[in-house]
């Protein structure tokens, strides 16, 4: 994989398909993001190297204790920032790919403050950033 961008961009994406289906399986991942199988192959043998996911002996894709940390941190920082932007005004499909690119970009210190901000003056946007996921989907 290139980038961080890219592992955190994966590993988000298995968070949010281990909360849609009962298991993730590389296929899936390459069907949300329309990407090559093979391209999904090597990041998979990447994310596992890195201790970020666990591949069964079915292919079934789970989130490692690790992995799922920076997931969701990347999950909380998406839906805050992107609902936060469409409460402004900003067209849906552009604040969720405007998103996506400041999700990576932010600084934890900033990303904090930010969230601070939206918890007490903006309830509702902070609630929705948050994720909840069954523990027994994280090895």
């Amino acid at each position: 994989m290139k980038s961080n961008e890219s592992t955190e961009n994966y590993l988000e994406t298995i968070l949010i398909l281990s909360k849609e289906h009962p298991v993730v399986r590389s296929v899936d991942i390459a069907d949300y993001l329309d990407f090559k199988k093979s391209s999904v192959s090597v990041a998979m043998k990447k994310l596992r190297e890195n201790n970020d996911i666990e591949v069964s002996d079915e292919g079934y894709i789970t989130l490692t204790e690790s992995g799922f940390a920076t997931a969701r941190m990347i999950y909380e920082r998406h839906v805050l920032i992107s609902n936060w932007l469409i409460s402004i005004g900003v067209d849906e499909k552009i604040a969720r790919e405007d998103a996506c690119r400041v999700e990576h970009a932010l600084s934890k210190e900033s990303f904090e403050i930010i969230k601070e901000h939206a918890k007490q003056e903006h309830r509702d946007i902070y609630e929705t950033s948050k994720f909840e996921v069954n523990s027994s989907k994280i090895k």
